[in-house]
């Protein structure tokens, strides 16, 4: 990588771009923007998608598959995490002695001269990225976004606004979100994941305490307070100079909510501030995680300065992002959702909202476990989780970019779990076929995890319309 050069978006924008990777959700998001921009973009994926088609209208150069022609006149080449050193592209980019960035690199430059906000967490990021933008964009900011979700009602996962403030979701599972040097940042929440980068909770906490170190000075950042892991990373931070807000709904926060009501397709709240009530905050996404999640959005727009009334009608106005709990559709009362939880405690969390929504029905899952390395270490815990659930369908691991690890696969979580609540099927046509036949109205049919299982959604609203 040459991620020691850097450009100034006057500098970038006369050069020919090229993108290895482009239809990713990041990398995609950062195209987007450099379109937008007007500057010169090519890119390749593997196979095509909407994404490519989308980026294509808007003037960028797509090539499907990977070739080293495809470099053309690239003067700068921008890659994907996933991307192999052995991708054609990579190795003919290198051989001319061209830039190589990875994608966080390229964001922040283009972060670079906007007040910027980087929003981090092992869970929760796309959410509450997506909030603070519409809250933003509610209170008229016009903000920059770059985010590694859709926006439901914006139908895009990044723009290029004409406002001064960039907000950006950071990726701390590789480490690389230490390139962003942000005006102020969010944090979630921390506990371990990306067990393929991080050995042990420690080098975690680590990275954060870095991140908290690149935020630039004088800035902010805004934390939940309720978290155990963000109370370990507070009490690492040695800066005196970042003014730093808490939310949650414990009494030590400067940003709490209280008067929770869960409702099975919304939530709300009341929100004060040190003890100042500010006003109900409603939601139409479930859960209160996701009221948290509003409170982190609604706590960083107003250290921008942003109105506060405005803010709460923004975060109303939100209907969530793609994958994140999506309803897919409904077909004789069974109700059919996607959700990307790949973590135990997402998928408890995104469980605990789908027996709400589910009320007096079932709850049906398809889970499809995400990396050999993160099966192997939390198998014990996604068996937990799971029981949550009324029946599960296991299906087999989604390597991601992994090579399959010895005696590792969905049987190990599936051997822990009860046997009148788990069946380890790795055939999707065959899950689609059983979990269609076993839902009765009332009950919801929810697909988890990271990988392709999204793709069921659809043949299950089919499968059932055909009963």
């Amino acid at each position: 990588m040459s991620d020691h050069i850097d450009y100034s978006i006057a500098q970038l924008a006369k050069l020919n771009i090229h993108f290895i990777g482009v239809g990713g959700a990041g990398m995609s998001g950062i195209a987007r923007i450099m379109l937008a921009k007007g500057f010169s973009i090519s890119g390749s994926d593997k196979a095509d998608s909407a994404m490519l088609t989308s980026l294509s209208a808007l003037g960028a150069k797509i090539f499907i598959g990977h070739a080293a022609e495809n470099l053309g006149s690239a003067q700068i080449v921008i890659v994907s995490s996933a991307i192999s050193e052995s991708n054609s592209e990579l190795i003919a980019a290198k051989a001319k002695g061209l830039p190589v960035i990875a994608r966080a690199r390229a964001l922040a430059w283009l972060m670079s001269e906007s007040t910027s906000v980087a929003v981090a967490g092992t869970h929760g990021k796309t959410t509450t990225t997506a909030m603070l933008t519409v809250a933003l964009q509610t209170a008229g900011l016009d903000p920059s976004f770059a985010i590694g979700g859709t926006i439901n009602t914006a139908g895009t996962n990044a723009h290029s606004g004409s406002g001064s403030i960039f907000v950006a979701e950071a990726d701390e599972s590789d480490g690389s979100f230490l390139a962003y040097r942000p005006t102020g940042a969010i944090i979630t929440n921390i506990e371990l994941d990306h067990v393929d980068h991080f050995a042990n909770e420690d080098e975690v906490f680590a990275v954060f305490e870095q991140f908290v170190g690149s935020i630039k000075q004088g800035g902010f950042l805004v934390a939940c307070g309720d978290d155990a892991g963000v109370n370990r990373l507070l009490k690492q931070i040695k800066r005196d100079d970042l003014t730093i807000h808490l939310y949650g709904k414990g009494a030590n926060n400067d940003f709490k909510v209280d008067k929770l009501h869960l409702a099975p397709k919304s939530s709300s709240a009341v929100v004060s501030s040190t003890g100042r009530r500010i006003g109900e905050l409603k939601l139409a996404v479930a859960g209160e995680h996701n009221l948290l999640n509003a409170l982190a959005a609604f706590a960083a727009a107003t250290a921008l300065g942003a109105a506060e009334t405005k803010l709460f009608d923004g975060l109303s106005s939100f209907t969530g992002t793609k994958r994140r709990f999506e309803l897919k559709g409904e077909v004789d009362g069974v109700k059919v959702v996607d959700d990307y939880g790949h973590h135990p405690t997402e998928i408890k969390v995104t469980l605990t909202t789908a027996r709400n929504l589910a009320q007096a029905g079932r709850v049906l899952v398809i889970f499809q476990p995400h990396r050999y390395s993160r099966t192997a270490a939390f198998a014990q815990q996604f068996s937990t989780s799971l029981q949550l659930a009324d029946f599960t369908f296991l299906l087999e691991v989604y390597a991601a970019s992994e090579k399959p690890l010895p005696g590792i696969s969905s049987l190990l979580i599936s051997k822990q779990m009860s046997s009148t609540k788990v069946k380890f099927e790795p055939s999707m046509v065959e899950v689609v076929n059983e979990v269609s036949v076993m839902a009765k109205p009332g009950d919801v049919i929810l697909t988890l995890g990271a990988g392709d299982v999204s793709s069921l959604g659809e043949p299950i609203l089919q499968a059932l319309a055909n009963r």
